[in-house]
């Protein structure tokens, strides 16, 4: 089965200058859990996940005990923290692959992209798992 099938074709982007509490809005509006981040020509250069965040912010804001410092963690920008070295697929490629990407290199989503690195989607472990319940593969 090819990835075009089973990809999430509407993804969320952010660009490398845009600052961790735009992030955050993003990740607590739309209820998932990684952000592509794109450079110039809208070009594929990097990938945020939720944990990502919250390595990178601190754990007082929206407490009683936040103080100034801790709400500076929120204009870091995403080019800071995202991960730069990302494991990518065109759409042309089988599902097995994809899952095998997803192990060996430990991630737990892929980007599908076009030739000239622009996105296509992302298929996440969630969309595996999900298109193998629907095909009754357990």
């Amino acid at each position: 089965m090819e990835l075009d099938k089973i990809m999430t074709p509407h993804v969320v982007t952010v660009g490398m200058d845009d600052e961790l509490l735009t992030i955050q809005v993003l990740f607590e509006s739309f209820q998932f859990h990684h952000l592509l981040v794109l450079g110039e020509n809208d070009v594929l250069v990097g990938v945020i996940s939720d944990r990502d965040l919250l390595k990178h912010i601190s754990p007082f804001i929206a407490t009683l005990v936040e103080r100034p410092i801790d709400l500076r963690t929120l204009k870091r920008k995403a080019h800071q923290i995202m991960s730069r070295k990302s494991i990518t697929a065109t759409k042309e490629q089988s599902l097995n692959d994809a899952a095998a990407l997803m192990i060996e290199n430990n991630i737990s989503c892929i980007p599908i992209i076009r030739r000239d690195q622009t996105i296509e989607g992302i298929v996440s472990w969630k969309d595996i798992m999900k298109h193998l319940v629907q095909k009754g593969s357990f």
